[in-house]
């Protein structure tokens, strides 16, 4: 690729983005072993209510669950888009750029609609401290992996 300046640029989003991903994974991963552990039980002569969610997560409220899933997917899904994203900085060719950016896309979607879930948890105001700070790293992330997105277009289309 023509433009070698924006190399730097890319690494250092990606190692960002890959240290809020894997912190959001920490994050997400405690709160889903404490939904787990410490969820709704019911014993066996007893009937389900009928407002029972399946993703019922003891601390939040009611989008914690489906905000602490689609996390952990994108947290997933982020990481993973390190795997391609450092093959196309070590290449840093254009024909490595579609898998990079394809990845790169797939997990920027999914940190919108996890980014969305937290919005809406932040609306809903019954949340603990570490929801709060997998909130805050989402919202980030859902800037920072754009402007990496953006930094390995930019370098493609600037030998035009």
């Amino acid at each position: 690729m023509a433009n070698e300046q924006m190399k730097p640029i890319a690494m250092l989003l990606l190692g960002l983005n890959f240290c809020m991903y894997v912190i959001v994974l920490g994050i997400g991963g405690w709160a889903m072993n404490r939904a787990i552990d410490h969820g709704f039980i019911i014993g066996p002569e007893l009937e389900l209510p009928a407002h029972f969610s399946p993703i019922f997560f003891p601390m939040g409220n009611a989008a914690t669950g489906f905000f602490v899933t689609f996390a952990l997917l994108a947290g997933v899904v982020g990481v993973g888009s390190l795997i391609s994203g450092i093959n196309h900085i070590r290449s840093w060719t254009s024909e490595s750029l579609p898998s990079a950016a394809s990845v790169a896309s797939i997990a920027w979607a999914l940190t919108l609609l996890a980014m969305g879930f937290a919005c809406k948890e932040i609306e809903l105001n019954v949340r603990n401290s570490r929801l709060k700070t997998m909130e805050a790293f989402l919202i980030i992330l859902s800037a920072t992996q754009l402007f990496y997105i953006a930094a390995i277009h930019a370098a493609a289309t600037s030998r035009r």
